[in-house]
């Protein structure tokens, strides 16, 4: 292994950077030399591939977003498209790629890993979603993100007296409602893993007003419905005006928080190792604190879990 490249794809998040950052000092401290890929697999079939040196990643640990920019790629779904990036990675020499992303950043990896070409897979999405690690790079950022938007809505639902609606990201899964609803004690979560009873959520909301609530906060995860469309149909069950934050992409920005910076670090670091060991098709991840990979194609195969634990005790706190 002489030269590796590296790539972010797919929505940015929190900590890529210091990903990419730990990526090319570790593998520098190994004698490797380090291509970083712009554009994602945009960038790759295009040849958009510059040599990094340790200047390149310097003061980058605490940007938000990648330096290395991000694309949406549909030619690389196809197998010329996925062709064309093999023939630039063999144009400039490199002998491994590690690639930092979400589930679509993952499935192109494991496509070169198919053709025979070693990649590695770095979990970097907001929304918790890849199986074969506890915790995603951004997650963490983008988790504090919204508590910090829900305690301001708060405010404003007990100065009002109103019900708010806050859509959450999360694509199909319901981690960052989950945990931000938990941890900013909202009266209702719903999320795509457990079905939700409207007129279950309406009776919660109906006995805490009749205990003199007078505010109530509900985090609704993207991948069940819209917050507007929530809104409506709440607004049918019981009467109750409503208002909906949306959050959006606010939710993706923003400077990594300790925990990101340090599981990126440690994520980056452990796929260069890796590669070093001549062992390519491997996604990374985090289990109980310990860092371990697993076969890509497998772990693409894993289904993904939200904790139902977290998700009843929730329910318990908002009695």
């Amino acid at each position: 292994m002489k030269r590796i490249g590296v790539l972010t794809s797919g929505g940015d998040a929190p900590g890529m950077n210091a990903a990419v950052r730990a990526v090319v000092r570790k593998a520098i401290y190994h004698d490797i030399e380090v291509y970083g890929i712009y554009q994602g697999y945009s960038g790759l079939i295009n040849g958009n591939i510059k040599k990094l040196e340790l200047g390149s990643v310097g003061d980058i640990i605490h940007r938000g977003g990648t330096t290395l920019y991000s694309a949406r790629c549909l030619e690389f779904k196809t197998k010329e498209g996925q062709q064309k990036g093999i023939e630039q990675l063999k144009k400039h020499g490199i002998d491994g790629l590690v690639v930092i992303g979400g589930d679509g950043s993952y499935r192109g990896a494991k496509a070169l890993t198919e053709q025979g070409f070693p990649c590695v897979g770095v979990p970097g999405t907001i929304d918790n979603d890849i199986p074969g690690t506890e915790f995603t790079i951004g997650f963490d950022t983008a988790l504090n993100t919204v508590i910090d938007a829900i305690d301001k809505i708060r405010d404003t639902a007990t100065s009002h007296e109103r019900t708010f609606i806050i859509e959450v990201m999360g694509r199909h899964a319901g981690d960052i409602a989950l945990w931000a609803g938990l941890a900013g004690g909202a009266e209702t979560i719903v999320i795509p893993e457990d079905n939700f009873d409207m007129d279950e959520v309406a009776n919660r909301l109906k006995k805490g007003h009749e205990r003199g609530k007078k505010h109530s906060i509900i985090v609704v995860a993207e991948g069940v419905m819209s917050g507007p469309e929530f809104a409506e149909k709440l607004e049918k069950a019981t009467n109750f005006e409503t208002r909906v934050s949306v959050l959006g992409h606010i939710q993706r920005g923003g400077s990594p928080t300790a925990f990101d910076r340090v599981l990126a670090s440690r994520l980056g670091a452990h796929a260069v190792e890796l590669l070093l060991e001549g062992k390519g098709g491997r996604a990374v991840g985090i289990e109980k604190n310990r860092l371990v990979d697993y076969d890509i194609i497998e772990a693409l195969a894993m289904p993904h879990r939200v904790d139902l634990d977290m998700y009843r005790l929730s329910k318990e706190l908002s009695i």
